[in-house]
């Protein structure tokens, strides 16, 4: 059985392939490219290295967020098309927790791991993860907020803390101040992290309606909603 996994929640692109359970192709691309047009030819490379075709994906497995609007966009789309037009199940994981997973089970197995992406104007997206009898189990649920909001909840939990994530140096400063022994990884995306953490609970049920979960608005809606209700129709004959 093989399974087709894409992340483009961030700068990074990450694709990754298995067969019976074996990792049989991997690709990451660290550069800030266009994401749009380099994902597809990048998937088909990935499928011709493992000497696989579409027909033979029985699961595709895509980043739904948070991060990059535009990102997330292409990754769920992509995944979309491919589960339904081979009639195969998606499957969607929080981009956070791959960023989580992708950090050594050894060295965090003490530890809270911060998955945390860049949000503009000193916010961040970000969670809160622990290794539990060997599995990945969120703590601090994955979230829209502040640097400093960040920084401040963390002084609730009395554990060393691991920061991952491609941005955690613009936010380096900031980290060191409040935790001084806070150890920081700034790596790009480890794909076959997406293979890691996906389960059964994260099936797509209806794929036509399935979107990605941004868990912060779009900010020409964020505009529209300072002088207009929720729920108001006229946003979208107006946008």
């Amino acid at each position: 059985m093989a399974v087709l996994g894409i992340d483009t929640s961030n700068k990074s692109m990450g694709i990754v392939l298995s067969s019976k359970g074996r990792l049989v192709g991997e690709h990451v691309s660290a550069e800030q490219k266009n994401h749009s047009v380099t994902l597809m030819p990048a998937i088909d490379f990935v499928m011709q290295e493992a000497k696989l075709l579409p027909k033979d994906l029985k699961k595709v497995v895509v980043a739904k967020g948070p991060g990059s609007y535009t990102g997330l966009r292409i990754a769920v789309t992509t995944g979309k098309t491919l589960a339904w037009t081979l009639g195969i199940p998606l499957y969607a994981v929080s981009s956070l927790k791959i960023l989580a997973k992708g950090v050594n089970q050894q060295l965090a197995k003490e530890a809270l791991i911060i998955p945390l992406m860049d949000a503009r104007r000193n916010n961040v997206y970000a969670g809160g993860y622990r290794y539990e009898l060997g599995h990945l189990n969120s703590v601090i649920p994955d979230k829209h907020c502040s640097i400093d909001g960040l920084i401040n909840e963390l002084n609730n939990y009395n554990l060393p803390l691991i920061f991952v994530g491609e941005d955690t140096e613009t936010f380096r400063k900031s980290i060191l101040e409040a935790y001084p022994e806070a150890t920081i990884i700034n790596e790009p995306l480890i794909p076959r992290a997406l293979m890691n953490v996906v389960t059964e609970s994260d099936l797509v049920s209806d794929i036509e309606s399935f979107v990605p979960d941004y868990l912060k608005r779009v900010e020409a809606e964020e505009k529209w909603l300072e002088t207009h209700e929720i729920g108001s129709t006229d946003y979208v004959k107006r946008v």
